[in-house]
């Protein structure tokens, strides 16, 4: 029974431990990553169309193609949208930053703390498509056209390609309507809505949520109110195991893996 424990424990440790083999340093940048607690996007990327669990809010502008970036600590990564502007701070949704800093979620046991040394490197936009709503990025119709119009302006660009205008004036969707709208580029640089173009209406069928720091409360994006979970809005969370663990089904993890135990359990056995 003690070999059979022993053994047992081996198992665990393996699976759990992180596995660095498929995953060299080539390519990924060092940075001090902060938590960030509520939605916010400088080219009116809407969050109710995201899941605004995963974005970067980091100084760099943000760019027609380089939109993804899969950070990682500790063994375990996460992919984020990099679509706002910070002043100089590499803060990231305080989901992503607890979990790449605990291996929790932050509505399960939300932590505090400020920088914390983390590396990225830069994806195919494509790579970050789970993150959207139907794969394309949601862009204000009435307030993102100076973003998208540079975008539109390099036709290779991956924005220009994946995009979706919706007729909603804020990134946290509590003024406007969920609807599509067009736009004839060059011809024409207004879009083309089915209700006039930034009509202030209240919205209330969208709501975009935040994860309060410390508490791991979710809170509604424009007032601030305590919420329960009902699992609408912004599709936090995400897959949390399958992001930590991917790695370990690839052919190099597995045979690591079975390597250790043909080597170990004979002495066990003695």
């Amino acid at each position: 029974m003690r070999q059979v424990a022993v053994l047992t424990a081996l198992l665990c440790a393996i699976w759990t431990a992180p596995v660095f083999g498929d995953d060299s340093n080539d390519g990924k940048v060092t940075i001090w990553a902060t938590p960030h607690e509520q939605y916010s996007s400088s080219v009116g990327v809407l969050g109710c169309k995201i899941d605004t669990n995963r974005v970067a809010y980091w100084p760099a502008a943000i760019d027609c193609s380089n939109i993804c970036v899969e950070l990682s600590h500790a063994g375990r990564s996460v992919k984020l949208l990099r679509i706002d502007q910070s002043e100089g701070a590499y803060d990231v949704s305080y989901d992503a930053w607890n979990y790449l800093y605990t291996g929790e979620s932050a509505r399960d046991s939300p932590a505090m703390g400020g920088q914390v040394e983390m590396q990225y490197r830069i994806l195919s936009a494509s790579a970050c498509a789970d993150l959207l709503d139907d794969g394309a990025l949601p862009l204000s119709a009435p307030n993102s056209m100076n973003f998208l119009a540079s975008c539109l302006d390099r036709p290779d660009s991956w924005v220009s390609e994946n995009y979706v205008l919706y007729n909603v004036l804020d990134s946290i969707c509590s003024l406007g309507r969920v609807e599509e709208c067009t736009i004839d580029w060059p011809a024409a640089n207004q879009p083309d809505c089915p209700n006039m173009l930034g009509e202030p209406v209240v919205l209330t069928s969208a709501p975009v949520h935040n994860i309060q720091y410390g508490t791991g409360e979710l809170v509604l994006a424009s007032s601030g109110e305590i919420v329960e979970d009902s699992g609408a809005g912004n599709r936090g969370g995400g897959a949390i195991f399958l992001e930590s663990h991917a790695r370990l089904a690839s052919p190099m993890g597995l045979l690591l893996s079975f390597s250790l135990i043909f080597l170990i359990y004979p002495l066990i056995l003695f």
